[in-house]
């Protein structure tokens, strides 16, 4: 089994059908990018009760690899798919392969569907909370059709998200909605801030159809209410406090309660968000 390439989508690979639709979402979004794709499996044999086999799970492995890259084959045939099966914690090796990756996609555990019962500590949580990379967080239902939706609030972490989403945009041929909630109490008119901001990113993405929503309000709600209609979500993992390894409200409830898939914009330099 191959290594991956620096700058590869890699994907996590489990054994449900929604680990499926995550992989052809994963060389969707591969091939979007011009990137390679990396199927990654880990198997934690401290978490299985009993003996490990001898190698009957060594075997289901490669099975799961093989489906796996079939299933990117048929999505994305112009894609280079490597794949790897490591032993140890699936979390842990989806955050080393961060350090080097373009970006992680896994599934969301159920969270989409059944919000209340997934604990906090699944995965999709845990390596939206700490990769060094930006994270995909797949769905089991096929998105809609429509617009690219972008959370913007002025800080450097949302401008970076912003950055990310003009070249998501791009790359798939969306449109892009860019949306500021200003919150109660944090003054009454529109500044002109996404604006500016979007403004700045258009000079480099012509191509890029974009629409500007300034609404007053609460941000959880509204973000929630236009991702319904989005064929994908990007938002930053937090805003520019000191707390660096979890998500913020905001990131956290879309990455529960959002029905399309989530990119949690992570690792990147804030400083070259501003579309300069």
């Amino acid at each position: 089994m191959a290594a991956p390439s620096h700058g590869s989508v890699v994907v996590g690979v489990g054994r449900s059908a929604e680990d499926l639709a995550v992989v052809r979402t994963a060389a969707a979004e591969a091939a979007a990018h011009h990137r390679p794709l990396h199927l990654l499996h880990a198997f934690n044999w401290a978490a299985t009760p009993g003996p490990a086999p001898a190698g009957g799970s060594r075997t289901d492995a490669e099975n799961l690899l093989e489906a796996a890259g079939q299933a990117a084959a048929e999505c994305a045939p112009e894609v280079p798919v490597s794949g790897e099966i490591v032993e140890g914690s699936p979390v842990e090796a989806l955050l080393r392969a961060a350090d080097t990756a373009f970006l992680i996609a896994l599934g969301d555990g159920g969270m989409s569907t059944r919000p209340h019962s997934v604990p906090t500590d699944t995965p999709a949580v845990e390596v939206a909370a700490r990769a060094g990379c930006p994270v995909l967080v797949g769905r089991a239902e096929p998105a809609p059709p429509g617009p690219l939706v972008v959370g913007f609030d002025g800080s450097a972490s949302s401008r970076a998200a912003l950055g990310y989403a003009f070249d998501c945009a791009e790359s798939r041929g969306a449109r892009l909605l860019a949306v500021r909630v200003i919150e109660p109490g944090c003054g009454d008119g529109d500044d002109g801030l996404l604006e500016e901001a979007v403004n700045r990113h258009a000079v480099r993405h012509p191509r890029v159809t974009t629409d500007c929503l300034t609404v007053h309000g609460e941000p959880t709600s509204v973000l929630l209410d236009r991702s319904r209609a989005a064929q994908l979500a990007v938002v930053a993992a937090r805003g520019d406090g000191p707390v660096r390894s979890t998500l913020g409200a905001v990131s956290q409830s879309l990455l529960y309660h959002s029905p399309a898939p989530l990119i949690v914009v992570r690792g990147l330099d804030t400083g070259a968000g501003d579309g300069s």
